[in-house]
């Protein structure tokens, strides 16, 4: 059985594949000194898990706010500087937080 690069190269004999490149996704965030406060709402009789203090640049604060929405398998916002989760997860997301070296504060109850 021929692999698949020799049947492209029989049904497009023409074609010249350009060699490929992988480029590696940086996903480091900016760490900071201060630590980030993770608190408890009420919002609408609903609870929100809220993260702030976040110094860094925007587009860092919210691809650790998608990243922490994945984690959990919730929904939630980015706004304000602030990160936005549906429920109460302040344990689950501290925890995830200190994995990912950041210090964080707990706010609250």
């Amino acid at each position: 059985m021929k692999d698949l690069q020799d049947q492209l190269k029989n049904l497009f004999p023409d074609h010249v594949s350009e060699p490929e490149e992988f480029q590696e996704v940086d996903n480091e965030l900016w760490m900071q000194e201060e630590p980030l406060i993770c608190k408890y709402e009420k919002r609408k009789g609903k609870a929100t898990t809220i993260i702030e203090g976040y110094t860094g640049a925007d587009d860092d604060f919210k691809q650790l706010a998608k990243e922490i929405k994945v984690f959990l398998g919730v929904g939630g916002s980015f706004k304000d500087d602030s990160i936005i989760i549906q429920g109460d997860y302040r344990d689950k997301i501290m925890s995830f937080l200190k994995d990912k070296g950041f210090k964080v504060k707990r706010v609250g109850g």
